[in-house]
């Protein structure tokens, strides 16, 4: 394994660390649903992180009991020449570090799916100053520096995370416009969806 592919692989471990932590904290969704499932069940929880750490520790583990899950990531569609295994370990702690700031600005109105949450509130400050949906742009821009790493795995995230969260961001304008009927137009007027300061 390549130091790049480390720093690859190391991204998308903090990901699922940090999501699946703070998960805990996020605001009730007021029509029920995953987040109110998750939030009742503290066993499930505990379950879920350990097998999560267990997971992390085994994909760099040098360990020949067991197949290393990060060999599973790194078989790829292509041998990425250094230069852009490099660019690709670039991107992907780019776009992790702005998924992980969009992620803890927006602290328990988060949810795992489009809902409204209890006290929702309209966040547009941080990363949502620039785009209205940056922990959305930062997962795609990880997904992309895995897949111009040559990893087959980033390859299908990228194509899967795209086309999601274009169907989300849809449903999602859509509550946050019924619920901030004065505000959110005006948010929608001065920021861009995904990418600043282009679309």
């Amino acid at each position: 394994m390549t130091a790049y592919q480390i720093i690859i692989l190391s991204s998308w471990a903090a990901f699922i660390v940090v999501w699946t932590v703070l998960s805990f904290f996020a605001k009730r969704d007021v029509r029920g649903g995953f987040s109110g499932f998750w939030k009742e069940y503290w066993a499930l929880r505990i379950i879920v992180v350990i097998a999560l750490a267990f997971a992390v520790l085994r994909a760099f583990s040098g360990s020949s009991h067991f197949a290393n899950p990060g060999n599973i990531f790194l078989r790829g569609v292509f041998v990425a020449p250094p230069l852009l295994g490099w660019i690709a370990a670039v991107i992907s702690v780019v776009g992790i570090s702005f998924a992980v700031w969009a992620r803890l600005h927006l602290g328990r109105n988060w949810s795992p799916r489009p809902a409204v949450k209890e006290h929702h509130e309209l966040v547009t400050s941080g990363p949502y100053a620039y785009v209205r949906h940056p922990i959305y742009s930062g997962i795609i821009l990880l997904a992309f520096g895995a897949a111009i790493s040559g990893s087959l795995v980033g390859v299908i995230a990228l194509v899967f995370a795209s086309i999601v969260y274009l169907f989300r961001i849809r449903k999602e304008e859509r509550i946050m416009l019924g619920l901030f009927p004065d505000q959110y137009p005006a948010y929608q007027a001065r920021t861009k969806k995904l990418i600043p300061f282009v679309w």
